[in-house]
C-alpha cells in the first residue's frame, strides 16, 4: 500500500486511540495527510480518562510515511468541526477521505440494565456521541468532498447490516446505536452518488483495542493468553486490520462498487489481499456466525 495515497487528504474523526488511530496510522503508511481528531491531548484529558492522545496518533501517522496534523474537537460541538473543516479548505481545499469514527461510549454502559433501568441520561449522552456526532462532522465535511468526484466517506461501526438486523447487540443503546450507523452510510451514499463520492459502513471485528486488551489483562504481543478467559477471542484482530481496510478502499480507483453497503474488514481482506499483522485473515463475522453463535468450540480453523 505505500505510496498509493500520495497526495491524497484524509480526516478521521475520532482517532484518539482504537479503530480511528489504526486506521490514521494506515492511511499515513500509504501516504497520505491526515488529519486527526479526538478530545483527549497531553494536556486535557476527555470523560473517558485514558492516557491515549491525539498528538500520539499524528506522530504515528508521520512516522509511517505520511503526515499527521493532530486537531483537538469534540464532535458534538457544531463551531468546533466547522472551524476543522474550515482549517482544512484554507490549508489543503478538499477531502479526500473522511472517516468518521467518533464513539467514546464504552464505559458508560451498564449492559446488564434494561432500557427502563438504564440512566436515561446516560443512555442518550451514548446516542448522541454515536450518531449525532457523525451527523454533524458529515454535514460540514461533505461539501470539501464533493468539489471532485472520488471521494470515501467511511461510518465506522460494529457488526455488519446484515448481522445487526437479526442479532440484538447486548444493550438497547448500543444496538441501537450501531445499527443506526449503518444507517447513515447507506443514506449519505444515496445523496453522494451524483457527486461521484463513494460511502460505506464498515464495521472490524472482534478488535484487540486498548481498552480490550486491558480488559483481559494481557497486551498485543501475548494476547493469546486471553484465551484461558475467553476462547472465542481467538478470532480477535489488531486494529491495524480495519485500517489496512480502510487504506485498501480509499486506494481503489473502483471504490464505487461498494457504495452504500455494510462491509467488515475480514471480508474486505480476501478481495484486497491485505493481511493482520501477524500475516493471517481473520473473517470474524462469519465465525460469530457459525461458531460462536452456534455453540460450538472456540477454534478459528478456517476462519483465519
Amino acid at each position: 500500500m505505500s505510496d498509493t495515497l500520495t497526495g491524497k487528504i484524509a480526516l478521521v474523526a475520532g482517532a484518539t486511540r482504537g479503530a480511528g488511530r489504526a486506521i490514521a496510522t494506515e492511511l499515513g503508511a500509504a501516504g497520505a495527510t491526515v488529519y486527526v481528531t479526538g478530545r483527549s491531548t497531553r494536556e486535557q484529558r476527555s470523560e473517558m480518562d485514558r492516557a491515549e492522545t491525539i498528538e500520539e496518533t499524528a506522530e504515528l501517522v508521520t512516522a509511517a510515511g505520511g503526515q499527521g496534523i493532530a486537531v483537538q474537537v469534540d464532535h458534538l460541538e457544531q463551531e468546533q468541526v466547522h472551524a476543522l473543516v474550515q482549517r482544512i479548505d484554507r490549508e489543503q481545499g478538499r477531502i479526500d477521505v473522511l472517516v468518521n469514527n467518533i464513539w467514546g461510549g464504552e464505559l458508560m454502559f451498564s449492559w446488564d440494565q434494561k432500557l427502563w433501568e438504564h440512566s436515561l441520561d446516560t443512555g442518550l449522552r451514548i446516542l448522541r456521541l454515536a450518531v449525532d456526532t457523525h451527523i454533524i462532522t458529515s454535514h460540514y465535511a461533505l461539501p470539501l468532498m464533493i468539489r471532485e468526484p472520488g471521494g470515501l466517506v467511511v461510518e465506522m461501526t460494529d457488526g455488519t447490516a446484515q448481522y445487526n438486523a437479526t442479532n440484538y447487540r447486548v444493550s438497547f443503546f448500543y444496538d441501537l446505536a450501531k445499527t443506526s450507523v449503518n444507517r447513515l452510510a447507506f443514506a449519505q451514499a444515496k445523496e453522494l452518488t451524483s457527486h461521484g463520492v463513494t460511502a460505506v459502513s464498515l464495521t472490524p471485528g472482534w478488535m484487540r483495542s486498548e481498552i480490550m486488551l486491558e480488559l483481559f489483562g494481557v497486551a498485543e504481543a501475548n494476547w493469546r493468553d486471553a484465551l484461558a478467559k475467553e476462547p472465542h477471542f481467538v478470532i480477535s484482530e489488531s486494529p491495524a486490520y480495519v485500517g489496512r481496510a480502510v487504506a485498501a478502499l480509499a486506494a481503489d480507483p473502483e471504490v464505487g462498487r461498494w457504495n452504500g453497503q455494510s462491509l467488515s474488514s475480514g471480508q474486505l481482506a480476501q478481495i484486497y489481499g491485505f493481511t493482520d499483522v501477524d500475516g493471517s485473515r481473520p473473517d470474524a463475522w462469519r465465525y460469530i456466525v457459525e461458531v460462536q453463535d452456534a455453540g460450538k468450540p472456540a477454534d478459528a480453523t478456517g476462519y483465519r
